[in-house]
């Protein structure tokens, strides 16, 4: 006959990860106040300055950014941005402070939760996050009318992909680190950085320099802005490139997180 502990063993094998997932997202209750103010805060005053004020210039200006306003050219791109660039936070000094400051990584690891699952679950709880981030995004977005009901609600998965895919070589990159040095805060000025302001997020990518749209092709950014465009307001993309930012995507993120796992189980398993 099975035993109590027995069958939570089982269970903690059976759903590990998102069982973790659910005990850091418990942890995020203490910060529910700001994490609401951010999610609401962020979206108003990006848009505001940059789809209204910028927007009302540019439009003034030109009439039109890709057959549409400014605004609703920018907003797509400023919510995949706005993801990609807060999972740039959620996977570095949380990541390290598991295994390293609050060491919260090593209790779940001595259950019968593996080390894989305490990545992935750690990994599920950021995603989920972004889910609820990006819906209150579309949905300022809605009210300032940068996009319509619709298609446009696919903007929302395809700002979590993009944030999956830096998110994940992120999480198993800063897994690696024992100790703390100048390598996150690089990664936010020469990699964060240059995707917000160069991978097509206010401008399209073809109006840069040839020399410089590598960023752009090596950037989740700008290959989730252009799919969310897509559905917000129906860009024009050949299907192949639709295929190309799609595949290129689900890759990074696959790729990250079996990174992420072997590391996982390299620190947690010994």
């Amino acid at each position: 006959m099975s035993t109590e502990p027995d069958v939570s063993a089982a269970r903690a094998a059976k759903w590990g990860s998102w069982l973790y997932a659910e005990t850091r997202l418990r942890g995020l209750r203490a910060y529910a106040i700001s994490i609401v103010i951010a999610a609401v805060g962020e979206p108003v005053l990006y848009l505001t300055a940059m789809g209204i004020g910028l927007g009302t210039l540019v439009d003034a200006q030109n009439g039109d950014v890709d057959g549409v306003s400014y605004l609703a050219f920018v907003a797509p791109a400023l919510l995949v941005a706005s993801l990609v660039m807060s999972v740039g936070t959620e996977m570095s000094y949380p990541v390290m402070d598991g295994f390293k400051w609050g060491r919260n990584y090593y209790g779940p690891a001595a259950t019968a939760i593996t080390p894989q699952q305490i990545a992935g679950g750690h990994f599920i709880a950021v995603m989920l996050r972004f889910v609820v981030q990006g819906s209150v995004f579309w949905l300022v977005m809605l009210a300032f009318g940068g996009v319509g009901v619709g298609w446009s609600v696919l903007i929302i998965p395809i700002g979590v992909l993009s944030a999956a895919a830096f998110g994940a070589p992120l999480q198993a990159y800063a897994a690696t680190l024992t100790e703390e040095g100048f390598q996150f805060a690089f990664i936010q000025r020469f990699i964060v950085m240059p995707m917000f302001l160069f991978a097509g997020t206010f401008f399209p990518l073809t109006a840069m320099p040839g020399y410089l749209q590598w960023i752009g092709w090596i950037s989740p950014v700008w290959h989730g802005s252009q799919l969310a465009r897509v559905a917000a307001y129906g860009a024009q993309e050949p299907w192949w490139l639709l295929v190309v930012h799609v595949a290129f995507l689900l890759s990074m993120t696959v790729l990250g997180l079996r990174w992420a796992h072997r590391v996982y189980a390299a620190r947690l398993g010994s």
